[in-house]
């Protein structure tokens, strides 16, 4: 008898929010919850991250949008309530989440903070047919963790990412491959995952405005005017999933980033470049606990006018050293900068592999072998000891941060817990 694979895709609605409120109610004993008035996460303006981060049901009936800036929300909702995020808080909440799952399933695979997905195959005959097992899932999430969620189902993660982003909050939704056409094709081009807005714009000058519009057009004709992107997004119209939107299916893909929005505008080099080695540290540290290595780095600047800019550069050899892609970065840096004061810096790397190549001349390798040394020593007593026990000599007494990081570096804080 053949077994149909059976994969959920669990999203926490509103997670931030709803983890807020659920901490200030059990922990902090406040009797209002936030998720029943206009209120939403929002980062510091006094930092300038003052956008929104998640929002109330409430809140979204004021059409205020995640990601629009908190003045933006404010001038919408003249009483909304802004509470500022508590990181820590989001981590502990998503941990407890994924031990809970676990006890349903041992192949629970986390895609972010508050998304997971969960293989199910073979489990009917313990559970019950998936979509009443996944209500009677959701309504245990929402009655011992005290949040909701939504569930998508399907026999790929693909579809089951698309399902679970259908009509919310506490929703259970399937999409399998024969529920395609009904399902997905009608929806706007923009819906489909992997359609970003350069996509979007590109595919609507051809005529493609649904997911099924796309499902019907010529392969190779959008292969022609989307490259290798336009090959994917096809074939995921027509719910062929690659294993592309899992985390560690296709390494040779994935790249390392981090990004921060000045509390006030550089304008030297110099500052810049402190900045830039402190995103390197934060980007190299997470290469190596992947065990990865990078053959590109990139850097991208946000002026104090909002043009975005960004160049990148292949390596000559793959890398996993921190000095290296700092020493690129500022290449890129100074190539890039004209001058304009800056708001956003960032840096990221791409084509990740779990395999090293060495072709640095007879001049480098020594010194990046000692680098290579030196960064594992450092890894090892942060691990140990913090991440703050070991900083190089230009943050001490700095304002910058020698890790930048939001939520990322409270990952970092519970894991050493």
């Amino acid at each position: 008898m053949k077994i149909h694979p059976i994969i959920f895709h669990i999203d926490v609605n509103s997670a931030f929010l709803s983890w807020e409120a659920q901490y200030r109610i059990e922990v902090l004993g406040e009797e209002l919850d936030i998720r029943t008035i206009p209120a939403v996460i929002g980062g510091s303006e006094a930092d300038r991250h003052g956008i929104v981060l998640a929002k109330s049901t409430p809140a979204k009936r004021f059409n205020i949008q995640t990601g629009e800036p908190l003045a933006h929300a404010r001038r919408k909702c003249p009483n909304l309530t802004i509470v500022p995020p508590s990181y820590s808080v989001y981590v502990e909440s998503s941990k407890r989440f994924v031990e809970f799952l676990k006890q349903y399933t041992p192949d629970v695979e986390s895609y972010s903070i508050d998304e997971v997905f969960c293989d199910f195959t073979g489990t009917e005959h313990l559970y019950g047919p998936p979509a009443v097992f996944a209500r009677k899932l959701a309504d245990r999430i929402r009655d011992e963790l005290g949040f909701t969620v939504n569930i998508g189902i399907s026999s790929n993660r693909l579809l089951a990412k698309m399902a679970s982003d259908f009509e919310k909050p506490d929703k259970v939704h399937t999409l399998f491959p024969e529920e395609i056409p009904a399902k997905m094709w009608p929806l706007d081009i923009r819906d489909l995952f992997f359609v970003g807005k350069a996509s979007e714009q590109k595919l609507r000058t051809l005529g493609i405005h649904t997911i099924g519009d796309l499902a019907r057009s010529d392969r190779s004709f959008i292969q022609y005017h989307l490259k290798k992107h336009g090959e994917t997004i096809w074939d995921f119209s027509h719910g062929i999933d690659h294993g592309s939107i899992t985390k560690d299916t296709a390494p040779q893909n994935k790249g390392f980033g981090n990004s921060i929005t000045l509390s006030q505008d550089v304008t030297d080099p110099e500052t810049a470049r402190t900045i830039l080695l402190s995103l390197c540290e934060t980007v190299g540290t997470r290469i190596r606990a992947d065990h990865a290595y990078v053959s590109v780095v990139g850097v991208h600047i946000t002026d104090c006018d909002f043009r975005h800019t960004s160049h990148q550069k292949a390596l000559l050899s793959r890398t996993d050293v921190t000095y290296q892609i700092f020493e690129t970065a500022c290449e890129l840096f100074d190539e890039l900068w004209k001058g304009a004061p800056i708001r956003l810096l960032g840096v990221f790397t791409s084509k990740a592999t779990d395999e090293q190549s060495f072709q640095y001349n007879l001049f480098e390798t020594d010194k990046y072998d000692r680098l290579a040394k030196l960064d594992k020593a450092i890894d090892t007593i942060r691990g140990k000891y913090g991440e703050d026990s070991v900083q190089r000599a230009c943050f001490i007494k700095n304002k910058q941060t020698h890790m930048s990081g939001g939520i990322n570096k409270a990952k970092r804080d519970q894991k050493k817990e």
